[in-house]
């Protein structure tokens, strides 16, 4: 299996880790620590910012249909996937998930922003707290009735001033029902947003396909960066396809400290100073992150460590395992689709996000299928028959959504507890928590990740990006 991907070359890091934690070793007696060091995240200034335009603005789909409406964002215009969402409430929440990053997000739901934007509060772990990434996400947004007047009492803004603020345009009054059975019909389709133009069809050969990009390198971050837990001593490394804070927040909240890597970094070389990895969910095609799929495929032949994946992290540790992935005709996005739990014939009611899906039919003889989605029979989750690996399609920590299948952030955890155990009969000598000079030196927030910038201009940076890693 291996040699299906190749050993890739690695990419230089910021931070070498094994030679961080030999230098925290070295002078930790040297050194007064405070364990508590507040999380202190930088405040980036904006740079992107725009008045909110209510110009003439246009929707067009790819050889599809065109929709004429009303700007409500950023003067902007953008080229991105046409995706949908049925999701009724937690737009704040969508639109910063990295997972939607080069996406047109449509709402099914007709009136979208009476609650307005919250503001960017942090939580007792220094976690964003209404909010999934400090970035508006999604390429675009397009509603079909959109509340300029909000009333909420964690509102600071409206959508239209936080969609201008971040640069990203908004188009209201267009018939969202057509363009969701279009898209159902027809599946997600390339689209443009343009405003204050009319529509040329000659721009047809201008769209954008950000299955082409390797959307993870975008949101993943270029360093290491940790989060303490107050309770507990586990630590887990994540490896971060653009991780959401509410993930990170399931995991602190319940005694794991999290150190974070880029999404390429060789985990397989320090997972021995972990308890446990996690993979992140992220946005695109996951072929793309070939060289995260060889360090799984490493991690689990030299390691018997707990590992469990969600989303794009389901999808690569099944790339990982041999098996083979496919493209949804339109995904599942929403907060409310029925996934039934094989293992124990009870169903819940997930929150999804996401366009490609593990073909359990590839799946090798080791591993079974762990979830199945009810709507549409696609796959939701792999096992592995004898360890204590596993992964599921929709999102347990659901920021929107349900919180049925939260459970398995406890299942994970006991798991990750069982593993520390018995790394300590074995190990005797390995520490029972995180360096505190390495905690302090690390960053408390994600390094060098480029807000979004519309799919033109993601696209250029995209190859300017790829050069840069290679020459790296």
């Amino acid at each position: 299996m291996l040699s299906r991907f190749g050993r890739p070359s690695l990419f230089a890091h910021t931070l070498n880790f094994k030679r961080l934690l030999a230098l925290a070793k070295q002078t930790r007696s040297l050194a007064t620590v405070d364990r508590n060091t507040p999380r202190v995240p930088p405040n980036p200034p904006r740079t992107r910012a725009t008045p909110v335009s209510h110009d003439r603005a246009t929707f067009t789909i790819r050889d599809g249909p065109v929709f004429n409406g009303k700007s409500f964002g950023a003067k902007s215009n953008i080229s991105g996937e046409a995706v949908f969402t049925t999701s009724l409430v937690g737009y704040p929440e969508s639109l910063t998930d990295p997972s939607y990053r080069g996406q047109i997000l449509v709402f099914t739901q007709p009136l979208i922003g009476n609650y307005g934007i919250p503001s960017d509060a942090r939580d007792e772990h220094g976690l964003l707290r209404y909010f999934e990434s400090p970035n508006l996400q999604a390429a675009g947004v397009v509603v079909a009735d959109v509340a300029e007047q909000y009333s909420h009492w964690t509102a600071v803004k409206s959508l239209g001033e936080w969609c201008a603020e971040e640069g990203v345009p908004a188009v209201s009054g267009v018939d969202t029902r057509a363009i969701v059975t279009y898209l159902r019909e027809q599946g997600s389709s390339l689209a443009r947003i343009t405003i204050g133009e009319e529509y040329d069809a000659d721009q047809d050969e201008a769209f954008v396909d950000p299955e082409q990009i390797n959307l993870v390198r975008k949101v993943s971050t270029k360093a290491p960066f940790h989060v303490s837990s107050a309770s507990g001593s586990s630590h887990v490394a994540v490896i971060d396809c653009g991780v959401k804070e509410n993930i990170l927040r399931s995991l602190v909240g319940r005694g794991a400290s999290v150190t974070c890597f880029p999404y390429d970094y060789p985990i397989h070389k320090v997972a021995h100073h972990f308890d446990g990895v996690f993979i992140s969910n992220g946005p695109g095609d996951p072929t793309h992150c070939q060289d995260t799929v060889y360090h799984l495929q490493r991690l689990m032949e030299s390691s018997q460590i707990p590992v469990m994946g969600i989303c794009l992290g389901h999808q690569l540790l099944a790339l990982a395992s041999g098996a083979r992935t496919i493209k949804l005709k339109y995904g599942n996005r929403a907060h409310n689709i029925p996934a039934l739990d094989l293992t124990t014939g009870r169903c819940h009611i997930t929150s999804q996000n996401h366009g490609y899906a593990v073909d359990t039919s590839t799946l090798p003889a080791d591993w079974k299928e762990y979830f199945v989605n009810l709507n549409d029979s696609s796959n939701e989750g792999i096992i592995h028959k004898s360890r204590p690996i596993f992964g599921t399609q929709f999102h347990p920590e659901a920021r929107g959504g349900p919180l049925d299948s939260s459970y398995l952030f406890d299942t994970y955890l006991e798991s990750v507890g069982r593993y520390k155990r018995n790394q300590a009969v074995l190990r005797p000598m390995r520490e029972e928590r995180p360096s505190p000079l390495l905690v302090d030196l690390l960053a408390k927030e994600r390094v060098g990740v480029v807000p979004t910038t519309g799919m033109e201009n993601l696209l250029r940076m995209g190859n300017a990006g790829e050069e840069a890693a290679r020459a790296a």
